[in-house]
């Protein structure tokens, strides 16, 4: 009996491991390795003449420090003035945000005021009620969008497949998020040559009006934005030359609760649209979908299966032990630098398993909330 206690944790161990390793790095370079056998599609240049008419809709709440930043930021942006417009739509702020977007109103900015706060779905909705062009981009007040952004979003929707562009986030500051961020562009690229991205930059994208349905509370815009392409028969991709620039998170304690919020949202988004997930109606997508949506979000349970199943196994092998001591090294690490107190001899390598453990908790944290049916809508724009 105890040989085969001993068997099923050995096979429970690698099983995990091998769950984890696929979520993080066999996925990503699975499909670079399929992408790089497609060709690549490039979209053509388009004059001032040429390029469409572009709406951007800014939900803000509370962003006294940054919306005057925001706001000279779209009057910079590079594309001809009359094919483009801002709608900053300020749900429920109370600092006074309304009056600094008021005041700074123009041609290309006008303000909707929501009086009472109804959340984020409810800001996109009333400023996409006012949105008459063919495309609309979808930004927050905290990223700032480089002066050829607009121009650089557009440029895919030259090609008739693609209904929805994912911008790239830019994060200064390094760390953790800024390490992450740039894994994450680097797979949607692959994603966009492979088929389709999975999901968008929720700081930045942009979709064509007539794919653009209501939205829901409780989910994540840009997510649902992607599925509803998806099963509207077009493609979501992302634009490496469409940067928006953000700093990072000082605070490790902010991040997470972020992180728990936008994981909930996108498991609530996903379980209203799980058909996509099905092989035979969606083949390609469904493959992107499971591997780095749900595979990504079952990474805890395989990390406490592996921490647990090698606990047991330490007590006959010293090669389950190391493991285990290392497992509990790499979140002894990740406890204190989000207790914020990181010696500087560890840097990168301390904050790497600082976000990394965060972000499997919050996870972990945002399962929790979905079984137990939490939903949450109301929205606090993380402050960076």
């Amino acid at each position: 009996m105890y040989a085969v206690v001993v068997d099923l944790l050995t096979w429970l161990f690698w099983l995990s491991a091998a769950g984890v390793a696929y979520a993080y790095v066999g996925y990503p370079l699975l499909v670079w390795w399929l992408a790089s056998r497609l060709p690549m599609t490039v979209p053509p240049d388009v004059s001032d003449s040429d390029l469409p008419d572009v709406t951007i809709v800014v939900p803000v709440h509370n962003e006294r420090t940054t919306i005057a930043e925001k706001l000279a930021n779209t009057e910079a942006l590079d594309y001809p003035p009359e094919a483009l417009k801002a709608i900053f739509v300020s749900d429920g702020s109370t600092d006074g945000t309304p009056e600094i977007i008021a005041a700074a109103q123009s041609g290309r900015v006008r303000l909707v005021v929501q009086p009472e706060r109804g959340g984020k779905a409810a800001a996109l909705n009333a400023g996409l009620v006012l949105a008459d062009s063919p495309i609309v981009v979808f930004t927050d007040a905290a990223i700032l969008l480089e002066s050829g952004a607009i121009r650089a979003i557009v440029r895919p929707f030259r090609l008739p497949d693609v209904g929805c562009v994912s911008g790239e986030d830019r994060i200064m500051g390094g760390g953790g998020e800024g390490l992450y961020g740039r894994y994450e562009m680097f797979l949607r690229r692959q994603e966009s040559r492979l088929h389709s991205i999975v999901g968008a930059s929720g700081s930045f994208y942009a979709q064509r009006r007539n794919l653009c349905g209501e939205f829901v509370p409780n989910v994540a815009p840009d997510f649902l934005s992607v599925l509803r392409t998806v099963e509207g028969g077009f493609r979501a991709v992302s634009e490496p030359a469409a940067v928006g620039l953000m700093t990072a998170l000082d605070d490790p304690r902010g991040e997470f609760d972020r992180k728990v919020r936008t994981i909930l949202r996108g498991m609530t988004t996903l379980g209203l649209h799980a058909r996509l997930l099905h092989p035979l109606r969606y083949p390609l997508f469904s493959f992107e979908l499971i591997s780095h949506k749900l595979m990504r979000w079952l990474v805890p349970f395989f990390l406490v299966v592996m921490l647990a199943a090698s606990l047991v196994l330490a007590a006959d092998s010293w090669f389950y032990a190391l493991m285990s001591g290392l497992q509990l090294l790499f979140y002894a690490v990740a406890l204190v630098g989000f207790a914020g107190r990181l010696p500087p001899g560890l840097g990168s390598i301390g904050r790497v398993a600082t976000y990394f453990s965060a972000a499997n908790v919050a996870t972990l944290l945002a399962w929790l909330k979905y079984v137990a049916g939490t939903r949450q809508e109301i929205w606090s724009p993380s402050k960076r």
